[in-house]
């Protein structure tokens, strides 16, 4: 793939995008959009479907894409990336992982979007890497691949020549990644104000969403415990109480927690204070108030974890979020 955006050179970008019947149609006409855009920059872009079969692919949404090609007729690729859909994190359709592995043969990078992670993983091309998917899989791709170091906050998430990104419209976050490596940040910037989205969310923002409150465990004892926490959790809650109340050590219930949940006790519990408190500001609660009924604390402490997490201060944050109509 071409990196300097200074070149004379035409700048040229083969995408494949493995598809599949069931697939979510917007993990591959988000990205495309984006792509489509990047030929207005100069960009030389080719966007091939690749399935198991030649022919029309059905979305889960009732329409289809059609041309479709098998990896073979495509030929080489700069980057080939895995749609996602429903059934992934249980089932793959016929042919699917075939298809992909084929691409994957044949691109210098491999992507996913959503779900799509779940076939990287199958193939192994994610083993000893950082990875994400949507924040209500995380947890199921963590425990079925634990050689894969999943990132359930991130938005997208590059390691070497990998990148995944969350659900759905994160698709386009990583197209955007990969059209600034080709052409630079100031025409990639143009096209994030023609598609109306934000330029400047970065791969480490955390999935707004903060599913890990409604991910149910197994294990019946964690789950009571979880569900005490969710309950109220802005009473005195700590790893080692959440231990006691599974009867577990504080050690095996961190294992037990990344092995049902995908990350540890104490990020668990903040994401759990957070949704709370961001729940709260939209309510209209001020960030005090929002801090001492989350369990947070201190209004500091809300707005750095708010930060680190969204990228937002609490005024941004419910600026963006209380409403969809303009300001």
């Amino acid at each position: 793939m071409t990196q300097n955006p200074q070149s004379e050179t035409p700048r040229h970008l083969r995408v494949g995008f493995v598809v599949f019947d069931g697939m979510t149609m917007l993990d591959v006409t988000g990205p495309a959009e984006v792509f489509r855009y990047a030929r207005q920059e100069g960009l030389n872009i080719e966007m091939p479907l690749i399935a198991q079969r030649e022919g029309d692919v059905r979305t889960a949404s009732g329409f289809a894409l059609s041309g479709a090609q098998r990896p073979e007729q495509v030929g080489p690729l700069d980057i080939a990336i895995v749609a996602g859909g429903d059934e992934l994190p249980h089932s793959y359709p016929d042919g699917l992982l075939a298809a992909a592995e084929s691409a994957a043969c044949q691109a210098g990078q491999v992507a996913s979007v959503c779900t799509g992670a779940f076939v990287l993983a199958e193939l192994g091309l994610l083993d000893r890497r950082r990875a994400t998917t949507h924040w209500r899989h995380a947890g199921t791709l963590a425990r079925r691949f634990p050689q894969i170091d999943v990132s359930p906050h991130a938005i997208f998430v590059r390691d070497g020549n990998c990148l995944t990104s969350a659900g759905v419209s994160a698709g386009i976050d990583l197209a955007l990644a990969i059209v600034e490596d080709v052409i630079g940040a100031a025409s990639t910037r143009e096209i994030a104000r023609e598609l109306v989205v934000f330029m400047q969310r970065p791969g480490s923002q955390s999935q707004f969403s903060a599913g890990l409150e409604s991910i149910t465990p197994r294990d019946s004892l964690l789950h009571e415990a979880m569900t005490e926490v969710a309950a109220d959790p802005a009473l005195e809650h700590t790893a080692a109480s959440m231990a006691e109340r599974a009867s577990l050590s504080p050690r095996h219930l961190a294992r037990q927690f990344w092995r049902e949940v995908g990350t540890t006790p104490h990020r668990w519990l903040q994401s759990v204070r957070l949704q709370r408190a961001q729940n709260l500001l939209l309510d209209g609660r001020g960030v005090l108030e929002a801090a001492a009924f989350s369990g947070l604390g201190s209004d500091d402490t809300l707005r750095r974890v708010l930060m680190r997490e969204s990228g937002l201060t609490p005024r941004e944050y419910v600026r963006r979020f209380s409403t969809t109509k303009s300001a």
